[in-house]
């Protein structure tokens, strides 16, 4: 495990939602937001996000009291994204704002580089 830069950026809007889901399901500090990657979706991959412990392999980027764990494949893909939050009248949730991605699908869950 290690702690590296920064390989994703991560908005306030979305520390503070991530934040307010730690409170409400009272995890621990061994716990974080997993950021990867897994094949499927209409572009040919897809963005995974859950909450989860740090495993052995993991990139770790910190935001104060908020870590993010990448596994090293996925580190390849994300590297240079922005985590969003968005609670508009369009919709509420996570969004990965991806400047490496030369495909994105409608929806924004898939892409490709």
């Amino acid at each position: 495990m290690s702690e590296t830069e920064q390989i994703v950026a991560v908005t306030e809007k979305a520390l503070e939602h991530i934040r307010q889901i730690f409170a409400s399901e009272n995890k621990g500090l061994d716990h974080g937001l997993r950021l990867g990657v897994i094949g499927g979706g209409c572009s040919g991959l897809n963005y995974k996000i859950e909450f989860d412990q740090k495993k052995d392999n993991d990139n770790i980027c910190s935001f104060g009291d908020v870590k993010v764990f990448i596994d090293p494949k996925s580190s390849i893909y994300l590297k240079g994204i922005t985590l969003d939050f968005n609670d508009g009248l369009n919709g509420k949730g996570f969004i990965f704002v991806n400047p490496n991605a030369k495909n994105t699908c409608g929806c924004g869950e898939s892409f490709s580089v």
